[in-house]
């Protein structure tokens, strides 16, 4: 995808802007919009004009400043919310925007490809763990979580927090990202394998595997720079589980809609981390065969 500049023809310069128009970036746009002008950038000019004419999220309407990527508007700060697989295209659509800066808070670990693709612009991956599921045409958010951003970023801070999110700077960002990466395992394969909301991941019998994926994955994460103890690693992971109970995790999500899964970019990626260390994840390597099961099968385009 190659995105239209912002031009200077686009007088008002948006104070923020998400690339990424699915449950959690029109989830935080809603939110956002009800204390300040947000553009959303949408996958296409079709998807954009549908948003403009009104999107329900949680009990409101909300009409989206939407955007197809080749009509791009100005944005003082550009967050990221798209799956992984599109990582590359998002970043070189947030980095037409003109920012200041461009803050990736997806899944996974993409710190490196959003640089890549922003060049000299600032651009660093957050965390959040807001949740946010679609059904049908309606998003519903499904758990107040904490969003966490690197010390380059309080601009983006104080526009979250503006909007009510519980948002801060966090000087040790890899560790948080080694956190969040913890939780993404444990939870959203077993969300997508047993088809259940967050909160049933906590009780038996799905709590044992919960608890066995966080054991095996903590050492691995541990000599990446996971700032947490064992008892505190899976504290963790209960805590967020609860505190978004009522949400699909993004992996369910994809499994329930047919779409392929971001199991790779997640497990995948700490699968790599083990083998560097030479240390045996067979729990996790079995979570990724069986989530790779419930995918529709890759289409051959040569």
């Amino acid at each position: 995808m190659n995105p239209a500049p912002a031009t200077a023809s686009h007088r008002f310069r948006y104070p923020l802007a998400i690339v990424g128009a699915g449950a959690l970036g029109l989830h935080f746009a809603a939110r956002l919009a009800a204390v300040g002008p947000v553009a959303v950038i949408a996958r296409n000019a079709e998807r954009a004009t549908a948003l403009r004419a009104g999107v329900q999220v949680g009990g409101m309407r909300f009409r989206v400043d939407a955007f197809g990527p080749h009509e791009l508007p100005l944005a003082e700060w550009v967050i990221i919310l798209v799956k992984t697989g599109d990582t590359a295209d998002a970043a070189r659509i947030a980095a037409a925007l003109q920012p200041k800066g461009v803050l990736s808070l997806q899944n996974g670990l993409t710190v490196d490809q959003v640089r890549e693709a922003c060049g000299p612009l600032r651009a660093d991956q957050g965390i959040t763990t807001e949740g946010a599921f679609r059904d049908g045409d309606l998003i519903t958010p499904s758990g107040a979580g904490e969003t966490l951003v690197p010390p380059d970023f309080s601009a983006v801070v104080e526009l979250l927090s503006k909007a009510g999110f519980v948002a801060r700077v966090e000087p040790d960002i890899v560790a948080a990202r080694l956190a969040k990466l913890l939780v993404n395992l444990a939870i959203n394969p077993l969300a997508a394998l047993f088809r259940v909301p967050n909160g049933a991941l906590c009780e038996p019998p799905v709590r044992l595997y919960l608890e066995a994926l966080v054991r095996e994955a903590w050492p691995v994460l541990r000599a990446e720079g996971l700032e947490l103890d064992e008892s505190a690693a899976l504290a963790r992971v209960v805590g967020v589980a609860q505190a978004t109970a009522d949400n699909r995790a993004s992996m369910l999500q994809d499994v329930l809609a047919g779409r392929r899964t971001e199991i790779d970019a997640i497990t995948g990626v700490f699968l790599d981390m083990a083998l560097k260390q030479g240390i045996d994840t067979p729990t996790h390597q079995a979570v990724l065969t069986l989530v790779r099961l419930l995918e529709p099968p890759q289409q051959d385009h040569t």
